[in-house]
């Protein structure tokens, strides 16, 4: 079994159930989290490619799971971390984790942040070390074991 399918078994038990849930949020502290989230994988080896700022894009725009949001929103959010995470990749890493850590207090959203990052880590049909390790961060910036996500 792949860590990819080891991810996907114990950290998404239904993609579904996500989406519901995801409806229930609708808050901008989600939708900031989601985004830093997806940044921060994007980002995970250090830089941000074109073709991994296209995939993570497109996934955002496609996902059901983020549909209840203003795709154009989540568009320039993402760019936004996409950019602070160029610019400095240290000081953009620890303003991307303060932000997904505002969910700490939210267990329900923080869960499905870090789903949205494994499914993210996963859009290109691997989740590589580099990937793991910031799935890891975000578990740890919600306050949330990484082992409940496989990891």
């Amino acid at each position: 079994m792949g860590l990819l399918d080891n991810l996907q078994r114990k950290g998404m038990p239904a993609v579904d159930q996500l989406g519901t849930k995801v409806g229930q949020f609708r808050s901008r502290d989600f939708a900031e989290a989601s985004m830093a989230t997806c940044a921060l994988i994007a980002a995970a080896d250090g830089s941000i490619d074109a073709s991994e700022r296209s995939r993570t894009a497109a996934f955002i725009a496609g996902d059901d799971v983020l549909s209840t949001f203003d795709a154009g929103t989540l568009r320039d959010s993402f760019d936004r971390w996409c950019t602070k995470l160029t610019a400095d990749h240290d000081f953009g890493e620890i303003e991307a984790l303060q932000a997904i850590g505002k969910l700490r207090t939210e267990p329900d959203q923080a869960r499905a942040v870090v789903q949205v990052g494994v499914l993210v880590g996963g859009a290109d049909g691997d989740v590589d070390a580099h990937e793991v390790r910031a799935v890891r961060e975000v578990c740890t910036a919600v306050g949330l074991d990484p082992a409940e996500f496989g990891v």
